[in-house]
């Protein structure tokens, strides 16, 4: 039986994307660090800064869901390998980068769609906006003080909930119509960061302010919590197209690709509630 192989299993995005596919009857392979497989999937060890037996990997699988790695800037060096091994063996990549991405050829995740696109092997490329779940990982200090404070200004995103990613993802895994496109995922509406603050504040019932930070006084609290300088200064620019309401579009394709609309972030800290307290 070929199988569809989810790198990051364990991850925010894959073990929900692992979910589905077993939800579905797929057989999957589960690759993370630690070999561990969540229930129905086979577990496999892989590290992308690791020595890979790529036969072993990418024995019997017919997808491979790839992304870029959290915390790494050299994008192209981690999965470049792993695109090539693939394409030689005709295995259909599904590749998550970031929406905005394509705006020009010189960005490094730019230059890996590049890579896969010219591979000749089949592919989807998964473009996601900023996601709502941030707000009980990244930004939960700031939900659980009070206070949110990142350099977004005014500008708005469509935020969108992992669970649709991971659905898009399932969808693109298994069916071939969506091959050799790309779709940029978002949620359902455009907001501001004052505008979640408030849906977090109704939310939870206590008041969330948000504070609009400059750029260094946003990348001075990253290293003070721990972030290494060049990973927190990255960070810092991914909001430049924040504030310039570049990421405020609002697209179809998570209905296209699952058949349901996406949830809205309200939705989301419903859903989430437990985590944001």
């Amino acid at each position: 039986m070929s199988k569809v192989l989810v790198i990051g299993a364990n991850g925010t995005i894959g073990q929900h994307t692992v979910a589905y596919l077993v939800e579905q009857g797929v057989a999957v392979k589960a690759a993370s660090r630690s070999g561990k497989a969540p229930a129905g999937a086979e577990g496999v060890v892989f590290d992308y800064t690791g020595n890979t037996d790529f036969d072993v990997l990418l024995k019997d699988v017919s997808s491979v869901y790839v992304m870029v790695p959290a915390g790494y800037l050299n994008v192209q060096e981690l999965l470049t390998p792993i695109i090539t091994e693939a394409a030689k063996r005709k295995v259909k990549v599904v590749l998550q980068t970031a929406l905005g991405v394509d705006a020009d050829e010189s960005i490094p995740y730019r230059q890996v769609e590049l890579a896969l696109e010219r591979s000749g092997t089949p592919y989807v490329i998964l473009r996601p906006n900023w996601f709502s779940d941030n707000f009980h990982t990244y930004w939960l200090h700031g939900v659980q003080t009070g206070t949110i404070g990142v350099p977004a200004g005014e500008g708005k995103s469509s935020f969108i909930d992992v669970r649709d990613i991971a659905a898009s993802a399932a969808a693109a895994l298994t069916h071939d119509q969506f091959n050799n496109k790309a779709f940029n995922l978002t949620g359902p509406e455009a907001l501001s960061y004052s505008d979640a603050a408030a849906i977090l504040s109704k939310a939870l019932n206590r008041t969330i302010n948000y504070q609009a930070l400059d750029d260094a006084t946003f990348v001075s609290g990253l290293i003070s919590a721990g972030v290494p300088e060049d990973y927190a200064k990255f960070l810092a620019v991914l909001f430049y197209p924040v504030r310039e309401n570049w990421t405020a579009g609002v697209s179809s394709a998570v209905k296209e690709l699952t058949g349901h609309e996406p949830r809205s972030l309200a939705t989301y800290v419903q859903d989430n509630l437990a985590k944001l307290a």
